[in-house]
């Protein structure tokens, strides 16, 4: 019998999950035996695992589950070194030349475990099977809008927190926007991450220029993004992916005053806005890196849990019938998992 062991995210400010209570219901319906950890901060309550019968597990006790259990989570675990025997579902941010990417290799070859990435979980045409991509974007717009508030009143961004709702998080934004209407550009308009970004600009009243892959072929440089007062940029850094805002961006002239940088690789090779080297954070979610005229860049790496209900709930039934699929691992998306992680941990 597959056992999937539903860990607790350990990451401050993760409240989301990657299944719901209904899934974990369809889980048991179809023979798997399921374990949920108990979670403080998990935004969906745990009264609903509770009742579907599964097992429940003390917060953070994946470490002492079978060794056949396959542990899922989201987010990073604590990065304490230790070897890692299980099988683990997750974002890893390994395989595109990130620092703590060799690190978190060398556990799971140490413990014989196997990284089987969320971010590559992939169908035959190569799409992700499951993304966050819409809620973060839609997150990463509304707090590089909040950055172009504060600037409108001389500061820096202050912190951030999660809201029950979309609608509760646009009724915040409306009382910072006074007479003033920025103008937008949206790099990635057309995939999920891009959507997201682009309906909440237009849930605030605000015009977006939207590119995609046809207004960035040239390799750029792209003067139209100083043009404007936020660039959000929903393309994820890979081989390839030009540069948008160069060093020379901070002292050109120009409107952009506000980076949405919503994929949010700093540390990656390809990271296409070098105008920074390291992600931000809800207590200080704009780093200034220029004084006169301003120039904040937003780079949360876990934007979609502002929303966490929302953001888990569409999560959860998109990676649903992937989960469902566990029983085998020879079919499906699991095989090109296991083989990446094989490839990428071969040097080590």
């Amino acid at each position: 019998m597959t056992h999937i062991w539903i860990r607790a995210e350990q990451r401050p400010n993760e409240e989301r999950v990657g299944v719901t209570p209904e899934g974990v219901k369809a889980l048991l319906d179809a023979g798997f035996r399921v374990t949920v950890e108990e979670s403080t901060p998990r935004a969906i309550p745990m009264d609903g695992y509770r009742a579907t019968g599964a097992e429940i597990a003390p917060e953070n006790s994946w470490p002492d589950a079978p060794h056949d259990a396959i542990i899922f989570g989201l987010k990073e675990l604590p990065e304490d070194g230790t070897p890692l025997p299980h099988r683990h579902i997750m974002f890893g941010h390994a395989y595109k030349g990130q620092a703590s990417g060799p690190a978190l290799l060398a556990r799971f070859k140490a413990g014989g475990g196997t990284l089987l990435d969320i971010e590559y979980l992939t169908d035959d045409t190569g799409r992700r099977v499951a993304a966050f991509g819409y809620w973060a974007g839609y997150a990463g717009a509304a707090v590089a809008l909040k950055c172009w508030q504060a600037q409108q009143a001389g500061d820096i961004c202050g912190p951030v927190s999660t809201y029950a709702s979309a609608k509760a998080l646009c009724a915040d934004l409306a009382t910072g926007m006074g007479d003033a209407n920025p103008k937008a550009i949206v790099i990635g308009a057309l995939g999920r991450v891009g959507n997201g970004a682009r309906d909440l600009c237009h849930a605030m009243g605000i015009k977006t220029t939207d590119w995609d892959m046809a207004e960035t072929a040239s390799g750029g440089p792209f003067p139209e993004i100083l043009d404007h007062d936020l660039f959000l940029n929903c393309i994820f850094a890979r081989p390839g992916t030009p540069v948008f805002v160069p060093q020379s961006a901070k002292t050109a002239p120009r409107k952009l005053s506000v980076v949405g940088d919503v994929a949010c690789d700093p540390d990656s090779e390809y990271n296409p806005i070098p105008v920074y080297d390291r992600a931000t954070s809800w207590d200080a979610p704009g780093l200034r890196v220029h004084d006169a005229p301003p120039l904040d860049i937003m780079a949360i790496d876990n934007l979609p849990s502002l929303l966490p209900v929302e953001s888990s709930e569409d999560f959860a039934q998109q990676l649903l019938p992937t989960l469902l699929s566990l029983h085998d691992l020879d079919a499906g998306v699991w095989p090109r998992a296991i083989q990446l992680y094989e490839d990428h941990s071969a040097g080590l």
